[in-house]
This record gives C-alpha cells, structure tokens and sequence, in this order.
C-alpha cells in the first residue's frame, strides 16, 4: 500500500532535480508519443494527462496537438509548481489531486499517463473509470514499470536478508505486473465489452542505466522523489544496507558501471465506434518486445 502522503511529500521536495536524474521516465514519454493517434491531430480534443510531474510529457501533448485543451493533474504541488513554471499555454490547466479520488465529470478524446500508475493502490478501480470517461472513439495510453524493475536491487536485498539470517518479510519497494498480468487487468476493467469494439496494444522493453557506485544509483532515485514509499516496513538496520551494497556492487558491476534495470511497460486502449465493418468485441495486438 502506498502511503500517498509521503509520496506527494517527496515528490514535490524533489520537483527541482528530478528532470536531471529522470532520464528513462522522459525516454518512456517519447514512447507514449510514437502510440498517440497519428489522424486529427489538428482537431479540437479534450486530453486529461495523469501524473504529470514537471510537465514533461505536457509540453509534447501541447507540440502535438495544437488545438487541444489539455487538463494536467498531478499528487504533487511541488511537481505542479514546476510544470506551471515551464507551460505557458493558456489551454492547458494544471490540477494538484490524486485521480483515485478525482471526481471526472467531462469526457476525454485522450487520457494519457506516463510512468505513475504503479503509485496507484487500486489500479483496476482506476482503470474502470477512466474508461468510462473515454469518448466513442478515445484512446488511454499509459506506461508504467513491470516485474523486473530493479531486478538487481530486489536480489541483493534477498541476497542480503539470507545471509545475515533475517527472516523479516520485506522489499525495498513496491511489486510491479508483468506485462500478461496488466493486460488481464486492462481487459477485466474496460466495461459493456459488448456495446463497443476495444482494441488493447501491449508493448514492453528493458532500459538499463549505468552509475558509478550503488550509492550514485540510490541517490539518483532519491532525487527524484521515487524512494520506498510503501505504507510497510523496510529493514534499515545499518549492517543490512552495507552487506546489500557489497552483494550489489559485486554481482552487477561491469566495464559500464553498476547496473539498474527498468522494465517499462507501455498500453494503449482504444476504443472504435460500432459500424458494419466493425465487430463488437475485445481485439488484443500480439505482444511487442522493444530492444
């Protein structure tokens, strides 16, 4: 369970270093544009934008869609603060709340959320609604972080707690999906299945970074506000951290540096107006894998 407090807390406190150190959440933003509509990018659509940050997938909506009336929301004021700052268009506006406890009253052509749905605790719920807030030919293209996401803090935090011998029942953050289990999750939230033509598009790909040490790497997701902010208990005894650092460092380092995997995950929900020519039903496009 996330503790949204802290979340938006650290967040914000971070709003001013996290464009430096957030390097595949902006490559994850690029990727979100490849899977935009192509057509009508000239017409005037309503876009809601979830998790905003500073803005950075902001200003590509506002590049790509020049008539488009664009609502930014995001948990952080710290992060809003920011995004403001760097978004002059009077079309867009900016909102500080959480959308699990947003009241949607329009209809969007797009709803768009780059890597911020793993800090959601009900993401199904979430999911629901927002589709239903879709128009009859809308689209919700998101990304977020799958299973093997710091695949090598999560082993030498276990590697850890072995051989010192903690039976503790604890991770250093979050769990994530694998892509088959968020699909399955998309599918059960869309609703009346049988009243429109859905189309769900899966991709997922490994970005990998490099940083000097394992400090460097706990210091670059510090400064982006992205620290453990689960609601349980992590072990932060002192030995514990410099024998994960030990096993990290020696079991993940190579000519390029010490590694940290982010597995990203990107879907794109469609939804098509019933003619003729199209059937009523769920469409699934095969998997992609992105290297």
């Amino acid at each position: 369970m996330i503790d949204k407090r802290l979340l938006s807390k650290r967040f914000s406190e971070h709003a001013q270093t996290y464009d430096a150190y957030a390097n595949v959440q902006k490559n994850m933003a690029k990727q979100l544009v490849d899977l935009l509509p192509q057509k009508n990018t000239n017409h005037k659509i309503n876009i809601l934008e979830i998790g905003c940050g500073t803005g950075y997938l902001t200003r590509l909506l506002v590049k790509t869609f020049p008539n488009a009336t664009i609502t930014a929301v995001d948990l952080a004021p710290g992060m809003v603060e920011v995004a403001k700052g760097l978004t002059t268009e009077d079309r867009v506006r900016f909102l500080c709340t959480d959308i699990e406890e947003m009241a949607l009253n329009e209809n969007y052509d797009l709803i768009i959320s780059n890597a911020t749905f793993q800090w959601l605790n009900d993401l199904p719920a979430t999911l629901e609604n927002l589709c239903t807030r879709l128009t009859a030919n809308g689209s919700l293209i998101f990304s977020t972080f799958g299973i093997d996401t710091f695949q090598e803090l999560h082993r030498s935090y276990e590697q850890a707690k072995e051989k010192l011998q903690l039976s503790m029942d604890s991770s250093p953050g979050q769990t994530f999906y694998t892509l088959e289990e968020l699909s399955q999750v998309c599918e059960a939230a869309i609703p009346y299945l049988a009243a429109v033509p859905i189309e769900i598009t899966k991709i997922e790909k490994l970005e990998l970074e490099y940083f000097q040490t394992v400090r460097e790497f706990f210091t670059s997701i510090k400064k982006i506000g992205a620290a453990n902010s689960n609601k349980e208990n992590y072990c932060q005894r002192p030995s514990f951290f410099r024998e994960l650092i030990n096993i990290y460092d020696t079991e993940y380092r190579n000519d390029s540096g010490v590694k940290a995997t982010y597995h990203c995950l990107y879907f794109k929900i469609e939804k098509h107006e019933y003619s003729a020519d199209n059937h009523l039903g769920l469409y699934i496009i095969p998997d992609g894998y992105i290297k």
